[in-house]
């Protein structure tokens, strides 16, 4: 279970389909409300006025990437988006997505994946924990060997966008903002040695 409160909105046109996902989420995480909205003009206005930690969005409801664009913009900084998807969408569609999941998937494959993704918005909005998360090790391991945003997102399967959210909380929690200079952290804290960064 969640310990840290999030803020989670849904946007699907499907009652059953929203239904099913709050009551997933609630299991998962302490949430005071997990608000659902069936378009894009209220999307907004909710996100604005609610500013919610995780947002469930259905990729059918999006006509082009600039609307996923336009809400991230009006959601607060680190918040997370997932689609929530049960028809085929391209890979470029759902790789703007910090995490995809699909009708099929388990409860506990659900509840796994949305977990995964809030730790990257508990760490900029909630946490005082200054030590890095496994996932967090693992992306500075990665930019230590001097992969781009884009070959971490692929070796990791995440979104660009969660990549730079991780590597945000990475350079908040050890003060360092230079690849060299997180390098050598992870050198010093044996996350790597010296011939990966050869």
């Amino acid at each position: 279970m969640a310990e840290t409160t999030y803020k989670v909105l849904i946007l699907e046109p499907s009652e059953i389909v929203s239904t099913g996902l709050r009551k997933i989420i609630g299991q998962g995480f302490r949430t005071p409300d997990t608000g659902i909205v069936c378009d894009l003009q209220s999307a907004a206005e909710r996100i604005r006025c609610n500013a919610p930690d995780i947002v469930v969005v259905n990729p059918s409801l999006l006509s082009d990437s600039s609307q996923l664009s336009q809400l991230r913009s009006v959601a607060p900084q680190g918040a997370v988006f997932a689609a929530v998807t049960y028809a085929l969408f391209d890979e470029k569609t759902l790789r703007q997505f910090d995490a995809v999941i699909s009708v099929f998937d388990s409860s506990r494959q659900t509840l796994h994946k949305l977990q995964q993704i809030a730790g990257s918005t508990s760490a900029s909005s909630h946490g005082e924990n200054y030590e890095l998360s496994e996932r967090e090790r693992e992306i500075l391991v990665s930019v230590a060997r001097g992969k781009t945003n884009k070959e971490i997102a692929d070796l990791h399967h995440i979104s660009i966008h969660t990549v730079i959210s991780h590597r945000k909380n990475i350079q908040r929690k050890t003060g360092i903002k230079t690849i060299a200079g997180l390098a050598l952290y992870a050198l010093l804290n044996n996350m790597i040695s010296e011939s990966d960064m050869e």
